[in-house]
Parts: structure tokens; C-alpha cells; sequence
């Protein structure tokens, strides 16, 4: 196992480009030299800085509406519950070079760790903590983490980005956080692609926090929104029982797109920006609830998702769209005091239209991204 994991973090993988677009697809390797990126000496072996490391990432919200595969921000709620933990500590145990995953616990989800594989090729924490390694140039320490899920499956909340983000973060400060911000986001996303496909509107905002725009893959181009201290926003997020596969739900996008849709799709993305960037609430609302090429296509396959839109609403929410791939629904508030009304008028909808039951959990922007929360000294 321990072998397989030190070959795969030997061999390159292929980056594909927007889904969109037509061209070359550079070698995911290449886009580390990009000129765009700052990259660290693969053939420095080095040293760690501590025994072990322990990184939170949080969820995410992917797409934002018009933002398809562009645009993400990152959410928690103060419990630090609303995201994945992962712990990497030195082990001499394995062979120099590799990674092993010794436990997956979900404190919340007892079963969902059954549902896991342990085996660091096949899980996203450690094809990420692999990658970590690789771009360190780590070849004299092995590693071993221990995953702690606190996010579902196939919510559409980030969950295989979060694990991804706080393994690569979990490892990098293990040996003194020596990968720039780019190196640690194509971590994650060699992670990403073997899930979920190639795109970076989860694990960028896992990795970053706040509000993320991805301009491009070759040269590999990430763009942080910040948005000014005063803008109190909040995500109501309601998670139905009921998974929605990216798979899935990525095969019901449409093949061809009319211009006109186009055109508005593109004018509410960057009203969207423009609003995250000016700290317009009410404007970041609107613009989200104003897909007209993925919503529509993905809303039919979440039981009640139309009903809960309008829900929220009608309850006073700035804005509401699916949540990445689904099934979650997000609501935007400016502050979180409707946030409780919003999110039990959205759990009545999926209940009452969906015959689903959900999950209400009402999130901030989080704006420091994928963060160390301990250590052990060597």
C-alpha cells in the first residue's frame, strides 16, 4: 500500500480545461510552471518542523448561482463543526516518502466512516496529502492522518474538499508551510478531479476562505474576492436526506447553451462579483438566485428544491440556489437573525413538497480558509 501511495506521488496526472472550452489539456505537473505560480524546489528534502499537525478545512459553497465551476466561498459556523479535520503526524513506521491513513472517524455520522477508504490512493485526504509530499520534496519522513469527518457525503457542501484542504495544509505545516497558496490549492485538486472532476470552486475557497475566482488552469489563475469587514453575511444551509451524486448531477447539464442565456448568465456572475467585492448583500442575493442555464436543470432532481427556493424566499432570504452539486440549499441573510425562520420554512418545503426530511445549519463566511489548529513539537 504504503509502495502504491509513494508511486502515485511520483507520476504526473492530466488537467483538463474548462469543461466549455476546447484546447490542449497541459499535464497537471505543467501547471506548476507556470509563470502565474511560485513554486517550491522539488529536490529539497525538507526537514520537519514539528511531530504532528493538526488543520481544520470548511465547507463550501460552489457555483454561487451563475458562478458554474468559477466561482466558491467558504462557510463555518463557530463550533468549527461545519468542516473536515485532519491530523498528520511523522511515522517510522512506513517507508520515507509515502502517506497511510490510520483512522477515519464522523463523530456526528458514526457510519459514514465505514463508507471510507482507508487506502491513501482511493481517499481524498490522501491523494492530497500525497500531492503535498510531492511538491514538498519530502522523500526522508513518512506521514500517517487521521481524518475526522464532519461533513456528509454528496451534500454539496465541499465534503471531499474540505478533507483534500486539510490534509495538504495539515502536511505543508508539518514541514514548516513552505508551499505558496497555489501549490496547496493544486494539491487539493489533484484530490478533487478524481472525484469530482477538474475544477477548483470548492478546494480554492477550502484552502483560501472567503470568496474565490477562478480565472483560469493554464496558467493556473486564482483570484480572491475580499470583500469589505462590514458585510455580515450568513448562509442558511438546509441538507435534505438524500444524496445527490456530482456524477450524477454534472450529467444532467445541457450540451449547448443559447446566447441570450449566455449573456445573463455572465452579466449575474459579475454583478455577483461586483457585489461581494462592494459588500452589496441585497446584490449578492439576487445574483445567486439568478442561474438560468445549471439551476434549472439540476432543481428537478431534488425532491421539493423549487418549493424550498421560494420558501426561503418568501421568508426573507436576500437570495437561494443549490449549494455546489446538491442537494443542500443555500439561502443568503445579511446577519444571522432570520437565519433560524428561513431555515425552518426551508426544512417545512422539503418535508411537505419534497417528502424529504432536512438538516437547518446557519453559517458565516469564513474568511481564513483551511487553518492549523494544533500542534505537537518534535
Amino acid at each position: 500500500m504504503a509502495a502504491a501511495a509513494a508511486a502515485a506521488a511520483a507520476s504526473p496526472a492530466t488537467a483538463p480545461c474548462f469543461p466549455s472550452t476546447h484546447c490542449t489539456r497541459p499535464a497537471l505537473i505543467s501547471l506548476r510552471f507556470s509563470r502565474r505560480v511560485k513554486v517550491a524546489a522539488s529536490t529539497y528534502d525538507p526537514s520537519p518542523a514539528f511531530n504532528s499537525v493538526t488543520a481544520f478545512a470548511p465547507a463550501t459553497v460552489a457555483n454561487l448561482g451563475p458562478g458554474f465551476d468559477f466561482l466558491g466561498c467558504a462557510v463555518a459556523d463557530a463550533s468549527l463543526s461545519l468542516g473536515d479535520t485532519v491530523t498528520a503526524t511523522l511515522d517510522p513506521s512506513l517507508p520515507p516518502g509515502t502517506v497511510a491513513i490510520a483512522s477515519i472517524t464522523s463523530p456526528s455520522r458514526p457510519s459514514l466512516a465505514t463508507r471510507l477508504s482507508r487506502d491513501p490512493l482511493r481517499n481524498c485526504a490522501g491523494v492530497a496529502a500525497i500531492a503535498a509530499l510531492r511538491a514538498l520534496g519530502v522523500r526522508s519522513h513518512a506521514v500517517s492522518i487521521h481524518l475526522t469527518k464532519g461533513l456528509p457525503l454528496g451534500s454539496g457542501l465541499g465534503s471531499s474538499a474540505a478533507s483534500a484542504a486539510a490534509a495538504a495544509k495539515a502536511v505543508d505545516a508539518l514541514f514548516g508551510s513552505r508551499l505558496p497558496r497555489d501549490e496547496l490549492v493544486l494539491a487539493g485538486l489533484e484530490s478533487e478531479k478524481a472525484v469530482s472532476g477538474f475544477h477548483a470552486d470548492n478546494i480554492a475557497p477550502a484552502i483560501l476562505g472567503g470568496f474565490v475566482l477562478i480565472r483560469s488552469y493554464d496558467p493556473f489563475h486564482l483570484i480572491p474576492l475580499s470583500s469589505p469587514p462590514f458585510l455580515r453575511l450568513h448562509f442558511v444551509l438546509v441538507t435534505p436526506d438524500f444524496e445527490a451524486p456530482t456524477s450524477k448531477m454534472r450529467a444532467a447539464l445541457p450540451k449547448q447553451v443559447a446566447v441570450q442565456q449566455h449573456v445573463r448568465n455572465s452579466s449575474q456572475a459579475a454583478a455577483l462579483v461586483a457585489a461581494v467585492l462592494q459588500g452589496d448583500a441585497g446584490v449578492i442575493g439576487s445574483a445567486m438566485s439568478s442561474d438560468c442555464i445549471v439551476e434549472p436543470t439540476r432543481a428537478p432532481l431534488i425532491p421539493g428544491m423549487a418549493a424550498v427556493k421560494t420558501a426561503a424566499l418568501e421568508a426573507g432570504a436576500l437570495g437561494c440556489t443549490i449549494s455546489g452539486a446538491g442537494p443542500t440549499a443555500v439561502a443568503v441573510i445579511e446577519g444571522e437573525e432570520k437565519g433560524e425562520e428561513v431555515g425552518r420554512r426551508m426544512v417545512e418545503a422539503f418535508a411537505s413538497v419534497g417528502k424529504l426530511k432536512a438538516s437547518s445549519t446557519v453559517a458565516q463566511l469564513d474568511r481564513a480558509g483551511a487553518r492549523v489548529i494544533s500542534t505537537s513539537n518534535l
